[in-house]
């Protein structure tokens, strides 16, 4: 399989997925939990199963306009009988009575946990922060690549690496998963396992070039990617099946961190193979293009 040869296929393969997702941020935005938006989150044991519909019912019925989460916590039917409410509405004291009014009407035995109030600046914060993480690690994850490699590998990882931040961006605002602060960690994993793909693929071909005299970089590439596909492919698919599990298996917190996660795998495999070794041969084939060039003008 000549993978280098359709690049721009691969290109536009993201491209699109990409647009998808900046058209649906522009219509929907980002949804934002109170981790970042602020709001209130209570608490309760509820003695008893539950559907959460008759709750998210409930709240219907206090507030049509409450833009509330109902989650459960429990990981099975002996366990699964508490509950959280999310609001990115700061609820008076007023709208905590009602709330808990209309649960001790549902579930009469309900005992009430906790409340918290989450500010907005709070979320900021993280936010400034969670940017800044993600700037820190990229440059020094160039830095090391230029070190242990060379510029032209360094900057191909990066801009692999801004394609897969994009790719579950773009997840977030297309599935509208909410945004909380498992999506700072749901980034970062998705950074750490990416690089560390395209490094492997990276270091094969490095290998490779030793060996040619005058080298076919693109040729290069399709040899380097072909002895480590598998191992990408093995890796991936190994990963998933345990992401997969805890989405299948895990509570709804859980969930809100697996399906990016398992987006943010299959985008850091999918850049790897397609998106960083085209770059890294486009980029050398244009510059023996130009030296060949300069040398025939001299």
């Amino acid at each position: 399989m000549d993978i280098l040869k359709h690049y721009k296929i691969w290109f536009a393969i993201s491209l699109c997925v990409i647009l998808v997702g900046i058209g649906m941020f522009a219509i929907n935005g980002l949804n934002e939990g109170i981790d970042f938006q602020g709001g209130t989150q209570i608490q309760y044991n509820l003695n008893e199963t539950f559907d959460t519909k008759d709750i998210e019912e409930g709240l219907d019925g206090v507030n049509k306009d409450l833009n509330s989460a109902v989650i459960k916590t429990g990981i099975d039917e002996t366990r699964d009988q508490e509950v959280i409410i999310r609001t990115t509405t700061s609820l008076s004291v007023d709208d905590r009575a009602e709330i808990e009014t209309m649960i001790k009407s549902l579930y009469p035995n309900a005992e009430h946990r906790s409340t918290d109030q989450y500010s907005a600046s709070v979320g900021n914060e993280i936010k400034t922060r969670a940017l800044w993480a993600v700037i820190i690690a990229a440059a020094g994850m160039l830095v090391y690549i230029t070190f242990r490699f060379e510029i032209v590998f360094g900057v191909a990882a990066i801009l692999a690496l801004l394609h897969d931040v994009a790719i579950l961006l773009s997840v977030y605002a297309i599935f509208q998963v909410p945004v909380n602060s498992a999506f700072i960690a749901a980034v970062l994993t998705v950074v750490g396992y990416s690089i560390n793909d395209t490094i492997v693929v990276f270091d094969r071909i490095r290998e490779n070039v030793k060996f040619e005299k005058r080298p076919d970089y693109f040729e290069i590439a399709n040899k380097s990617l072909k002895q480590t596909i598998v191992r990408s492919i093995n890796t991936s698919v190994t990963t998933l099946l345990v992401i997969g599990s805890l989405y299948v298996l895990g509570v709804d917190s859980i969930k809100e961190l697996a399906f990016p996660l398992m987006a943010g795998v299959l985008a850091g495999t999918y850049s790897s193979i397609f998106i960083a070794s085209p770059l890294w041969a486009l980029w050398k084939r244009s510059r023996a293009d130009k030296q060949q060039h300069y040398k025939s003008v001299q």
